[in-house]
């Protein structure tokens, strides 16, 4: 069942939101060769708190982390730890933040120090791939939408889409219905309401979209050790524009 936001709940998303985007811009200063990810992950959870949220993520199903450190052929949901970032990775870092029972999701692939040309692109395309996406967050499309957008952008420029791992709702819970896949042709699911609150969230590979999990039960990777990234924010579908809250 896809719930409506009321004013109220939007407004603790908004705050829970903001905590994920200060954070993310906090990390930011950090990401340099020879951090660990579990440095960041300690700088993200200071943050976080100090912020007034709660990590959203650190005991989600087990999960040991306040932020998933997904380091070049990581895909998603990778465990700070401590290995240390070298120039030349690309690292995506997830966070998550609950403000007064209200939960905000965002995403981020960023480059380490000088990379290639080739990773860059990929970093710019699948940030770009989330804002054709959002061209289609308004009250009358359906959810597909969002979708196809989304798979035309990123294989027209030569990636692929993740196909294992999709966005979602988001509200009082991280995970709410609908499941936004990356991929699909357009007009099919519900149609977008004013008040819906979408985490939405491309996963752009180099080489093969295929992926499996390691032995840490957590931990995605691409199938042929090619690079992947990742961009995702929570939005509100309203009347008019979208409203991007992290």
């Amino acid at each position: 069942m896809i719930i409506i936001k009321s004013k109220s709940e939007i407004e603790k998303m908004r705050k829970a939101g903001n905590i994920v985007a200060k954070t993310h811009e906090e990390l930011k200063k950090h990401i340099r060769p020879g951090i660990t990810t579990k440095e960041l992950d300690e700088i993200a959870e200071d943050t976080i708190k100090s912020l007034g949220g709660i990590p959203a993520f650190k005991g989600y199903g087990g999960f040991p982390a306040s932020i998933c450190t997904s380091i070049n052929e990581e895909v998603v949901h990778g465990i700070p730890g401590l290995k240390k970032l070298k120039d030349g990775d690309i690292i995506s870092i997830d966070i998550g933040a609950i403000y007064d029972g209200y939960y905000g999701d965002a995403a981020k692939t960023h480059p380490v120090g000088e990379v290639s040309d080739e990773a860059m692109k990929l970093i710019e395309v699948t940030k770009n791939s989330f804002y054709e996406g959002l061209k289609f967050c308004k009250e009358g499309f359906r959810l597909s939408d969002i979708s196809h957008a989304v798979q035309e952008y990123v294989e027209s420029n030569g990636f692929s889409i993740v196909r294992d791992y999709v966005g979602h709702g988001i509200g009082a819970n991280m995970h709410e219905d609908p499941q936004i896949p990356n991929y699909g042709p357009p007009g099919k699911g519900p149609r977008l309401r004013s008040g819906m609150a979408l985490a939405i969230e491309p996963m752009v590979n180099i080489g093969t979209y295929k992926v499996k999990t390691l032995k840490d039960n957590w931990t995605v990777v691409t199938l042929d050790g090619e690079l992947s990234a990742h961009y995702e924010h929570t939005v509100i579908i309203t009347e008019e524009e979208p409203l991007i809250l992290t």
